[in-house]
């Protein structure tokens, strides 16, 4: 990666318009899903994507929702530690990977199969919505190189 000292437009400023949609789908993608889910979620994408600024951010939402500090230390390897996460969890997390690396493997059929059996179809439907929210709010946080640390929930 490199680094540069040039300045980075910050979206929110210079096209509020456009920032003010991406909160409205962010809050729509939400609607239904168990909040620790969704953080769950929000935080593997932002792993996957090297967004520092949404990691911290969702880990300390998640935090606030009184969840455990080692379910959020070990979601990067969710998959030597899956007693610490039901198999709902489980299968949103595979699919939040499979559709954050979509380029690798397409979301391979057998990754869907098993999301569509842990949830309801507006459920999973919900779940799709939020993996590519926090996608694009990843590319934006990445982009504009946002920092950690000044999160406050």
């Amino acid at each position: 990666m490199s680094t540069t000292t040039t300045r980075r437009v910050k979206l929110a400023n210079v096209v509020p318009d456009f920032y003010k949609a991406m909160i409205e789908v962010d809050r729509v993608s939400a609607e239904g899903i168990d909040p620790k889910l969704a953080h769950l979620v929000r935080i593997r994408a932002s792993q996957i994507n090297g967004c520092a600024y949404c990691t911290d951010m969702h880990s300390l939402d998640l935090l606030k929702l009184d969840d455990n500090q080692q379910r959020i230390t070990l979601l990067p390897v969710w998959r030597e530690s899956r007693n610490f996460y039901s198999e709902q969890e489980q299968a949103a997390l595979e699919l939040t990977e499979a559709i954050t690396l979509i380029s690798v493997d397409h979301v391979p059929d057998e990754v869907y199969e098993v999301a569509a059996k842990a949830f309801d179809e507006k459920e999973l439907a919900q779940l799709i919505a939020l993996i590519i929210t926090i996608n694009m709010w990843t590319r934006v946080g990445v982009t504009g190189r946002m920092e950690p640390g000044h999160y406050k929930p």
